[in-house]
């Protein structure tokens, strides 16, 4: 049965470098412990820009452009290669990676950033690339929206493994997506916490009939770098859980099998039976015998949305 770690732990907020060195140190540490999936938080690389909940849309402009600039700065081109360190150690140890990032648009203009997370596979490529649909609220101000061109399960020797991030797990129609194409592993790295969270998790898994895996932020105020730009205007209390981190991890209909793991910093473990899945879609089969096909019907456009078409006449 393949082993998962969740690592809950803090990034070098708005440090590339520096987070991705701790990415690589608790992966192979995971790896010491039999771990063949390791899966990271949401916008773990460099950081879930929490500031966003705490700035005023207009009083606070000039602080948000210093630190909407830093992140822009630290953030991830897939086209530069800047997760380099975390697929050649995903290589080495032969480990299955799912990992939240802010990445920056290299394609056009330049100057968005998206909400996405990676799939790497236990040879350092990377197997997908999911920009999540809708950002929430006031992330509206930070990331762009993605597409539906991400929005698949790959094989890895772990399972099928699909992604949504966060509040996208409240879609019904993305979830369903994801169920369509056999998914044993729902991974849904996230900056929500708490026992509705959980209970979302759990119905997700009792609903799709596979493994559900919560990556939780865990964030306190200490663990912010004290030269970002406000940090002592926005997070004056030192020992303040910014996030509480919560991850939990959830076999297929519905039941606790790790976590959730609750203001602390750590690596949540948990085997991973497949065989389950196909146990629980016996009964409840959503996308199969559940579905009523002719009353209902999806459909998904996974075609790269392109703000900018050129065409050649040479």
């Amino acid at each position: 049965m393949p082993r998962v770690a969740v690592i809950q732990r803090s990034p070098e907020l708005a440090d590339r470098a520096a987070t991705l060195e701790r990415a690589v140190a608790s992966l192979h540490e995971a790896a010491q412990a039999d771990a063949q999936l390791v899966v990271f938080p949401e916008a773990f690389v460099p950081g879930y820009p929490a500031w966003m909940w705490r700035l005023r849309p207009g009083g606070d402009l000039a602080l948000t452009e210093r630190l909407h600039a830093l992140l822009r700065a630290n953030a991830v081109s897939l086209a530069a290669d800047d997760l380099a360190p975390l697929r050649e150690a995903a290589k080495e140890r032969r480990i299955t990676v799912v990992c939240g990032i802010d990445e920056r648009d290299s394609d056009f203009g330049g100057g968005t950033l998206y909400n996405s997370v990676v799939v790497i596979g236990p040879d350092g490529a990377v197997l997908n690339r999911h920009r999540k649909l809708m950002p929430t609220n006031p992330e509206r101000m930070v990331w762009g929206f993605g597409d539906a061109s991400g929005l698949r399960v790959v094989n890895t020797p772990c399972g099928r493994i699909g992604t949504l991030i966060c509040w996208e797990s409240y879609m019904p129609h993305a979830r369903s997506a994801l169920y369509a194409q056999g998914i044993d592993l729902y991974i849904a790295p996230t900056y929500d916490s708490g026992e509705r969270w959980t209970a979302t998790m759990q119905h997700i898994a009792r609903e799709g009939g596979c493994w559900v895996i919560g990556a939780g932020c865990a964030m306190r105020a200490r663990d912010i770098p004290a030269a970002l730009p406000g940090r002592s205007e926005l997070f004056p209390d030192a020992d303040e859980w910014v996030n509480p981190g919560d991850s939990v991890i959830v076999a297929p209909g519905g039941k606790i099998a790790a976590g959730p793991l609750h203001e602390e910093l750590g690596i949540l473990y948990a085997s991973v039976d497949l065989e389950r899945v196909g146990m629980a879609r016996r009964s409840l089969d959503v996308v199969g015998h559940y579905s009523r096909p002719d009353l209902f019907q999806l459909h998904v456009n996974r075609k790269a949305l392109k703000p900018v078409e050129f065409s050649s006449h040479e």
